[in-house]
């Protein structure tokens, strides 16, 4: 009797059961990878509406598709009990259902596929019914709703970002080999920069840091970074200004001779690419009045009287400092994953956001980074997308409202919008975001193709930037790809017409 109870559980069927919106489903248990809690979700903008967004699952990154939006219902916020299915399959995809109920084995005959198509309902589409005792369950074919509810692509083909900022003309690359590209950085209210090629990272400063006993007054402290351990020195202290810890403040990642430093601003202000003509050595009454090298090499006069004075990262540090810190076998080296020998094979991106998802754009695409100017030109009988003109230093500049784009909700104005300048092959335009908040250095390998699953309106998702050890995900944006064929005709056109009178004449 044992060996025919056995028998007959091994022809059993095993389905995985959950509730979306009250209604019971199955999804056959060889379908299933792994159940798990909801990770942080990726909103990926102009989604089919079923496609809540991509997720980082130990390292692999998942379309993520909401079983309520597959069926035409109205999604929900996640609660405690909402779990995600994942599928196994050459392409994997995870669903979000409101509840996980059992593993529950069924006879076949217990199966009935004939039934299918009467017990289904609304946007519903079943391989089979069973009546598990209490209620009736329903088998989902998942095949088919995700085909209908995703426009289905030809694999894409994955082209790591190169110097998508390139210009098309003669002309102009020797215009931005002229000109400077400078991280400018508030400290103690004054405005200073650091040239971008020394800048390896922007990144947040840490709310808690391990502090150095016995350490120069300059030293904040350490923070993790990349498998190691970051210095931390402040530039306040450096600079002899007025000492203050505040909330946002900034840590730009750079290599002095054998070590990495992190030198902590106040808050970063953007990146601009400036004329030479207006780039001027620093007085020498500094270097005399320092007693040698002056800290800060050059001034760039940014306009309406401001100046922005331009630091040299080793002048920074006290000869002492630099011997101690190049002795202390704690003090990260560029070694493995940071040496400079792998500089060239690392990609850096700048980081934006709206809402609060994070958005990647190659930094070589970015021209700079500035605030969004007060004022904007409106231009008449124009898309919505299409915010106005600015005249950037006598040139004019079209200017793209990201959040209309995207077809995001509108939201409020608030201080940390920037405008991101873009060079594409072809294009030139200023894209408003809702923050800036760091450049990202990371390995070709950390970038891996955005799912198929995502469709064909998500062209502009070059691919994504997995961070497995931090569980993060941010969508790599193709910028050739930012704007519609559409609308880079419409660009074409407004390059093609003669500049105003009124833009020719005026200056920032």
């Amino acid at each position: 009797m044992a060996e025919i109870a056995k028998t007959i559980e091994l022809t059993d069927e095993r389905f995985l059961t959950f509730r979306s919106e009250g209604h019971f489903y199955a999804l056959p248990a060889e379908t299933v990878s792994e159940v798990a809690r909801l990770p942080p979700i990726a909103r990926v903008p102009q989604a089919p509406p079923s496609l809540m967004g991509l997720a980082n699952l130990r390292g692999a990154v998942l379309p993520v598709a909401s079983v309520r939006a597959l069926l035409g219902r109205a999604d929900v916020a996640a609660t405690h009990a909402s779990r995600l299915i994942v599928l196994e399959g050459a392409s994997p995809v995870a669903l979000v259902v409101d509840e996980v109920s059992s593993l529950v084995r069924i006879a076949p005959e217990k199966v009935k596929t004939a039934e299918a198509d009467i017990a289904s309902e609304g946007g519903e589409h079943l391989r089979g019914v069973f009546d598990s005792g209490s209620h009736v369950t329903k088998i989902l074919d998942i095949p088919e709703l995700l085909r209908r509810g995703f426009a289905q692509t030809a694999p894409k083909q994955q082209s790591l970002p190169t110097t998508a900022g390139a210009t098309t003309t003669a002309k102009d690359a020797a215009v931005e080999m002229t000109r400077q590209r400078l991280v400018t950085f508030e400290v103690a209210g004054q405005d200073y920069a650091l040239q971008l090629e020394v800048v390896r990272e922007i990144v947040p400063a840490p709310k808690n840091l391990t502090f150095v006993p016995g350490s120069d007054d300059a030293v904040r402290g350490v923070m993790p970074y990349r498998g190691g351990l970051l210095p931390l020195l402040s530039l306040r202290r450096l600079l002899g200004l007025p000492s203050a810890i505040l909330s946002l403040e900034k840590v730009l990642v750079v290599t002095i001779g054998d070590v990495l430093i992190g030198f902590v601003a106040d808050r970063t202000r953007a990146v601009l690419s400036v004329d030479p003509d207006r780039v001027d050595p620093a007085p020498p009454v500094l270097a005399a009045r320092a007693g040698g090298e002056a800290q800060i090499k050059e001034i760039y006069r940014a306009g309406q009287g401001k100046l922005v004075s331009i630091l040299v990262p080793e002048r920074l540090l006290r000869e002492e400092i630099m011997q101690k810190l190049a002795q202390d076998e704690t003090t990260m080296k560029p070694t493995d994953e940071t040496r400079d020998a792998s500089d060239a094979k690392e990609l850096r991106f700048l980081i934006f956001q709206l809402d609060d998802n994070d958005f990647a754009l190659p930094i070589d695409a970015v021209e700079e980074v500035a605030r969004v100017p007060d004022q904007i030109t409106r231009l008449p009988k124009t898309p919505k997308f299409l915010e106005g003109v600015v005249n950037l230093r006598g040139e004019v500049l079209p200017v793209v409202d990201q959040r209309r784009r995207f077809d995001m909700q509108a939201t409020t104005v608030n201080a940390n919008r920037r405008l991101v300048v873009l060079r594409t092959e072809q294009h030139r335009a200023g894209l408003i975001v809702d923050s800036v908040s760091e450049v990202l250095r990371c390995s070709p390998d950390k970038i891996k193709p955005s799912p198929d699953l995502t469709g064909d309106a998500l062209g502009i998702v070059h691919s994504v930037i997995n961070l497995e050890a931090s569980g993060r995900i941010i969508l790599l944006l193709d910028p050739s790809e930012l704007l519609t064929r559409t609308e880079r005709g419409l660009l074409d056109t407004f390059n093609k017409q003669p500049r105003s009178r009124e833009f020719r004449q005026t200056k920032p």
